[in-house]
């Protein structure tokens, strides 16, 4: 079964930009050539945006052949499928990489046994739960990548359309 993902690097060092494309042609089994573009957030580094299509599952396989690399920021998301949930691949240098199961229309689901776990946690007063909560819905990576998601001079833009 196959599924649809995009590959965001909101940020690479120059130097990195064609060892991420290999890696992601390894993945994904073809070639690829990704439009680089500066990224304004961090001077010096580039972005790139890229849309796949492949087997359920292959959004983990490119966060894993991305995620060692220090200086790189992306993300990697997928679409549900039949067979499997959406996903969601954060990573950056500082926090490492987080990954979330996502619903059709981009929610992130937690898995009730890391509620209680949570809950566990705060209740033994070893942990905030906001700040566990917080963790769960990925928020410290989301306000780590908020300023390099911003589209730069030149970004492609998509514009979407919803007919009601």
């Amino acid at each position: 079964m196959t599924t649809r993902g995009v590959l965001y690097v909101h940020s690479a060092p120059r130097a990195l930009c064609p060892h991420v494309e290999w890696a992601v042609a390894g993945v994904l089994g073809t070639r690829v050539s990704l439009d680089w573009i500066r990224q304004p957030a961090a001077p010096g580094t580039w972005r790139s945006e890229f849309s796949w299509q492949g087997q359920a599952g292959t959004a983990s396989k490119l966060a894993s052949a991305l995620r060692g690399w220090q200086l790189l920021r992306f993300e990697v998301t997928s679409e549900p499928c039949p067979t499997a949930e959406g996903e969601r691949y954060s990573c950056t240098p500082d926090l490492g990489i987080f990954h979330a199961v996502t619903g059709i229309h981009g929610d992130i689901l937690i898995p009730e046994d890391r509620l209680r776990a949570a809950l566990v946690r705060s209740q033994r007063e070893e942990t905030d739960l906001e700040a566990e909560l917080a963790k769960l819905l990925g928020k410290p990576w989301d306000d780590e990548l908020e300023p390099f998601r911003y589209a730069g001079e030149g970004a492609p833009v998509r514009w979407l359309h919803q007919v009601v």
